[in-house]
C-alpha cells in the first residue's frame, strides 16, 4: 500500500487567505468582488490538487502494474500474450456475427420439483425444522449480506473470499436459489431472482476460480432455469460460461484454475505442485458444461470437456490411480498424491454422473468410473483394528491413514454407482457406501458436538478422531449428510434418518447464532469459537440434502435428476438418438 505525502497548495496571497467554508456575512454583504475572487480562488486550488492527486494515482498504478509484470516468469508473460491475443480474436468474431440467439430445445421432462411431504407426523416435524433453519440463514444474509457473496453471521455484515475475486457476485443468492424452490420458498426465491436479473453482472475486473464458479454460479444458474423455467437464468449462465472459456488457452487445453472475468487472463493457484492444474477442479466441469452445449448448440463447451477426458485416457496412472496435480503447459503429471477427498473428490463423482446424466448411454464414462474405483479400492480403502472401513490418501508411495471430511460424500456416491457395477457387484458396493457412511457417523460421535472434524486419523490406537488442532473444525459442511441421504433412498434404513438428525439438531444447537449460521474451530470443545462466515454451500447443500432426507421419494427423484457437486439438480437428458453438437466421432 503506498501513502501519498501531498504537497502544499500554493500560496494564492491575500485573495486566498479567506478560511475555507462558508463566507462570513460581512465579506458577503460588503465586498463582492472579493468574495468572487476568493471562491474562484478556492476553486483554482481544488482543481489543481485533484489533477495532481490523478495525476500521482495513475503513475502509482502503472507502477505497481509494471512490478507485478517484472514479477511473472517469462512463460507467464507469454501465455497473457496468447490468452489477449485469443480474446482479441474471439471479440472481432463476436462484432461480426452479433448475438446469437440461443436455439429452441425441447425442455428435459421435469418431474417432482415440489412437495415431497412425508406422511409420518413426526418426519414432517422434522422437516419443517430444517425448512425454519433455512429461513434463518436466508433472512439473516438478506439482512446483513445481500449482494456479498457470503454472510459474517457474528460480525452481520457481508464476507468474501478470493475463490470469488473481489467482486460482490451474490454468491448465497445464486447457490440458494434451487434450495429455496424445492422448500416452497417462493417469496424468497422471487428476491434472489429479481437481484439476479438487476444486479449480477459477469463483465467485472475479478479473478475467480474456475472450478467454483462452475459448480455454484453456472450449476446454480441452471438448476433455477430447470425448475422454474425463467429464461433469466439460462441466458445469464451461458453469459458466464463464455468469460470461463479463455480459461481453456493452455498448450494441453486442461483449463487454469484462476480467470479474470474481464480480461480472460488465465493462472494456477501458486501452492499447486508447480504451477499445476487440480484434478477436482478440472475434472468437475463435465455436467454443466453438457447442458450447456445441449441448451445453445454451441459445441464448444462439450468438446472442452472430452478433450480432458481424452487427454486423461492416454496418460499412464500409477497403480490405476489418477494423481490429484497435472501440469497444464507439459501435461505431465505433478507430484504423485491421489485423494478421494480434497482435490481429487468430484472428479470420480463426475464420471459416474455423466454416465447417469446421459440416460446410461455414455459407456466410456461408466467404464473410466468403474476402473477408477477398482483401483481406488485396491489401493486406498482399508479398515481400521476396530473395524472400520476407510478411504486413506496415497502419498509418494504409501498410504497415509488419514481420511477428511470431504471423502465423506463417496458413500453416497458408491450407494448411487452401485446399479450397473460390473460383474454382478451392485450389493458389494452399496455395502460399502453402508460402512463409510458408518464410519463418517462414527467421525461426528466421537466429538463434543456432535459434529464432524475436517479430518480424521486411523493409527496410533485413535480411530475416526482428528489430532492436530488445524484439522478439528466443522464449517457446515454436507459430504456427511449427503451420503445419509442417498443411503436413505437406497436402503430406507431408518439409522440414517436418525444419525441426519442428530448433525441438524448439533448444528441449531451450536452453529446457529442471531445473525445466522456459523462455523465451529473446535468440535471437541464444549465452549467452541464461531468461525464468523456462513458458507454459501450451507444453503446449496447441507440444507437442501436435510430437507430431502426427510421428505417423502417422490421429491427430487433420483430416475430423473442429477445433483452436481454443489448439489444443484440437473435433468437427465434423455437425448435418445438426439447427438450433441460436436460429439460426431469426425470431431473428435
Amino acid at each position: 500500500m503506498f501513502v501519498f505525502h501531498y504537497l502544499n497548495a500554493p500560496s494564492w496571497g491575500a485573495v486566498v487567505s479567506a478560511p475555507p467554508g462558508p463566507v462570513p456575512p460581512r465579506v458577503a454583504k460588503g465586498g463582492g468582488l472579493r468574495c468572487h475572487v476568493c471562491a474562484a480562488g478556492r476553486l483554482i486550488v481544488e482543481e489543481e490538487e485533484s489533477l495532481r492527486d490523478k495525476i500521482r494515482a495513475d503513475h502509482e498504478r502503472a507502477l505497481q502494474e509494471a512490478k507485478e509484470k517484472l514479477r511473472k516468469s517469462r512463460e507467464e508473460l507469454k501465455s497473457e500474450i496468447q490468452t489477449e491475443k485469443a480474446k482479441v480474436v474471439e471479440d472481432l468474431k463476436k462484432k461480426e456475427a452479433g448475438p446469437k440467439p440461443l436455439p429452441p430445445v425441447p425442455m428435459p421432462k421435469v418431474v417432482g420439483v415440489s412437495d415431497g411431504e412425508p406422511p409420518e407426523p413426526d418426519v414432517k416435524e422434522k422437516r419443517d425444522k430444517i425448512r425454519e433453519m433455512m429461513k434463518h440463514a436466508w433472512d439473516s444474509y438478506r439482512q446483513y449480506g445481500w449482494g456479498h457473496n457470503e454472510l459474517k453471521p457474528i460480525a452481520k455484515k457481508g464476507h468474501s473470499t478470493n475463490i470469488f475475486g473481489n467482486s460482490q457476485l451474490g454468491a448465497s443468492i445464486v447457490d440458494a436459489l434451487d434450495t429455496l424452490y424445492i422448500m416452497g420458498l417462493h417469496e424468497e426465491f422471487k428476491d434472489g431472482q429479481d437481484w439476479i436479473e438487476q444486479n449480477l453482472d459477469f463483465g467485472v475486473n475479478a479473478e475467480v476460480s474456475v472450478f467454483e464458479v462452475n459448480i455454484r454460479f453456472i450449476g446454480g444458474l441452471l438448476a433455477a432455469y430447470y425448475l422454474s423455467g425463467q429464461e433469466m437464468f439460462k441466458l445469464k449462465a451461458v453469459q458466464l460460461a463464455e468469460k470461463l472459456l479463455p480459461a481453456f488457452n493452455t498448450p494441453t487445453g486442461i483449463p487454469w484454475a484462476m480467470v479474470n472475468l474481464k480480461s480472460g487472463v488465465g493462472r494456477n493457484w501458486g501452492w499447486a505442485s508447480a504451477g499445476s492444474s487440480i484434478l477436482a477442479e478440472f475434472g468437475t466441469l463435465h455436467m454443466e458444461f453438457v447442458h450447456l452445449t445441449y441448451l445453445t448448440g454451441n459445441p464448444a463447451y462439450y468438446q472442452k470437456v472430452m478433450h480432458i477426458r481424452k487427454l486423461l485416457a492416454k496418460m499412464d496412472r500409477p497403480n490405476g490411480l489418477y494423481p490429484n496435480y497435472l501440469n497444464p503447459r507439459t501435461g505431465r503429471w505433478g507430484q504423485h498424491h491421489t485423494s478421494v477427498g480434497g482435490l481429487g473428490d468430484s472428479f470420480y463423482e463426475y464420471l459416474l454422473k455423466a454416465w447417469l446424466m446421459s440416460d446410461k448411454t455414455d459407456t466410456e464414462a461408466r467404464k473410466t468410473y468403474d476402473d477408477a474405483i477398482e483401483a481406488i479400492e485396491r489401493h486406498l480403502i482399508r479398515k481400521s483394528n476396530g473395524g472400520l472401513t476407510f478411504i486413506g490418501e496415497w502419498k509418494n508411495g504409501h498410504l497415509e491413514r488419514k481420511m477428511g471430511h470431504l471423502a465423506c460424500f463417496a458413500g453416497g456416491m458408491f450407494a448411487l454407482g452401485a446399479d450397473g457395477s460390473p460383474d454382478d457387484k451392485a450389493g458389494h458396493y452399496l455395502q460399502l457406501g453402508a460402512e463409510i457412511a458408518h464410519t463418517c457417523h462414527e467421525s461426528y460421535d466421537r466429538t463434543v458436538l456432535k459434529l464432524g472434524p475436517e479430518a480424521f486419523k486411523f493409527d496410533s490406537g485413535l480411530e475416526a478422531v482428528a489430532v492436530r488442532q488445524n484439522e478439528k473444525y466443522y464449517i457446515l459442511r454436507p459430504e456427511v449428510i449427503e451420503t445419509y441421504w442417498y443411503m436413505w433412498r437406497f436402503t430406507h434404513d431408518p439409522k440414517y434418518r436418525q444419525w441426519g438428525w442428530e448433525a441438524a439438531q448439533a448444528i441449531d444447537k451450536y452453529c446457529r447464532v442471531s445473525g445466522g449460521f456459523s462455523g465451529v474451530k473446535d468440535v471437541y470443545s464444549s465452549n467452541p469459537t464461531y468461525d464468523d462466515v456462513q458458507q454459501s454451500f450451507f444453503l446449496a447443500e447441507t440444507l437442501k440434502y436435510l430437507y430431502l432426507l426427510f421428505s417423502s421419494d417422490d421429491l427430487m427423484p433420483l430416475e430423473s435428476w442429477v445433483f452436481n457437486t454443489e448439489a444443484h439438480p440437473l435433468p437427465v437428458l434423455h437425448l435418445g438418438n438426439i447427438t450433441l453438437p460436436g460429439s460426431e466421432p469426425a470431431q473428435r
